[in-house]
């Protein structure tokens, strides 16, 4: 299997002179080719350690391949799909509270803040809507908005696919600064999205820079290697930064594509330590350990403070799995299939596994008190509560 069958929720954006766009397609069909993928590995048999059981599902828009997620806020929950019906749901039972039409074609979404709920359309332009599901404002980007809006500090932040990264102010929708990054002549033109903390706004690029921008400003601090790119032909060269960076009080890390995972002094940017481990999926932290999909599946715990390899979980190949996510005293990823998996924090062996709809889970899981979330292609929201 190529390497570039392999990746996804991604496309291939191209330009021999500049960057281009290639014709929007379903990237579940791994950049619309016909190439053989490899099968998705057996699932192997375990005793559980942990009874994964649904609490509720709800029905939202599909995905059309796009990496939609929902947004918690207070007990309400928020979510929508590529048609642009965007829906508030009761946390608790998944209940319908209402349903708003944005009346646009939806591709990245839902972001939360204090009575405002953020999306961004194919067309490039972010609409705000108030808790009953009032439109707010509606503001036009350069590009089609990649990722979920971030609301923070009364600003909302975006990033579009055209290498910039946008702060409105979250009651009106103006301008209050704009970053902008040259792309590379051949990309993967993804979903990756912002972390905010400590003041500060990490985003990783094509070409495999992580920078840190102050959130008030947009004033870079510092930009970091994650990735060089290296080799003869444009596709070796490919070494993009497509998750969200990951971050404690000390150190943010991130991930790239025929690159490394690496961790840097939040404040400096300084290198800590890197490994060489090619991810497309990205990464999540806890206290010890950061954990990275890889682009062969493997879940890999490596040390926070060093960088050792503390286990790797490898049977799963082929399942296209999820950004991992903490949740309680396991480590759960979904896969191509729409099952949750859950793994074991110390050695990484399965601990429990669920079931959804069948279609592919594109965002990573999402934690909650009783459980976790997860939103698949087909639309379906899934509350899963573990019990012992």
């Amino acid at each position: 299997m190529s390497a570039l069958s392999r990746i996804t929720p991604l496309l291939l954006a191209a330009g021999l002179t500049g960057c281009a766009s290639l014709p929007s397609v379903n990237p579940m069909n791994w950049f619309g080719s016909s190439t053989a993928t490899e099968k998705p590995a057996a699932l192997v048999e375990f005793k559980p350690r942990v009874s994964v059981k649904t609490g509720w599902q709800a029905k939202v828009g599909t995905a059309q391949g796009y990496a939609f997620a929902p947004a918690v806020n207070a007990n309400a929950m928020f979510a929508t799909g590529q048609d642009g019906q965007l829906h508030k749901l009761d946390a608790t039972t998944g209940a319908t509270v209402w349903q708003s039409n944005t009346g646009s074609k939806l591709s990245a979404g839902v972001g939360a803040g204090d009575d405002i709920e953020v999306v961004g359309t194919l067309k490039g332009q972010l609409l705000a809507f108030d808790a009953s599901g009032k439109a707010l404002w509606k503001t036009q980007l350069s590009s089609e908005v990649l990722g979920v809006p971030q609301v923070a500090s009364g600003l909302v932040v975006v990033r579009t696919a055209d290498g910039h990264i946008y702060a409105l102010d979250a009651k009106n929708g103006t301008r209050k600064w704009m970053y902008e990054r040259t792309l590379p002549a051949l990309s993967l033109r993804s979903q990756a999205g912002l972390l905010i903390t400590k003041g500060g706004v990490f985003a990783g690029f094509a070409g495999g820079k992580l920078v840190a921008l102050a959130l008030d400003s947009g004033t870079l601090g510092w930009e970091a290697n994650v990735a060089v790119p290296k080799g003869a032909s444009e596709i070796e060269r490919i070494a993009d930064i497509t998750s969200t960076p990951v971050a404690d009080d000390t150190q943010v890390c991130a991930a790239a594509y025929q690159g490394r995972v690496a961790c840097f002094e939040l404040r400096s940017g300084n290198l800590l330590w890197s490994r060489d481990i090619s991810s497309t999926a990205g990464l999540a932290m806890d206290d010890n350990n950061v954990y990275v999909t890889d682009t062969k599946d493997a879940v890999i715990a490596l040390e926070k403070a060093s960088g050792r390899s503390v286990w790797k979980q490898d049977t799963l190949r082929a399942r296209h799995l999820t950004t991992p996510t903490r949740v309680g005293n396991y480590l759960t990823v979904g896969d191509l299939q729409g099952y949750v998996h859950l793994l074991a924090l110390d050695d990484g062996s399965f601990a429990g596994r669920a079931a959804t709809d069948g279609s592919p889970i594109i965002s990573a899981p999402q934690a909650r008190s009783s459980g976790l979330m997860v939103q698949t292609a087909n639309g379906g929201v899934y509350a899963l509560t573990l019990q012992p």
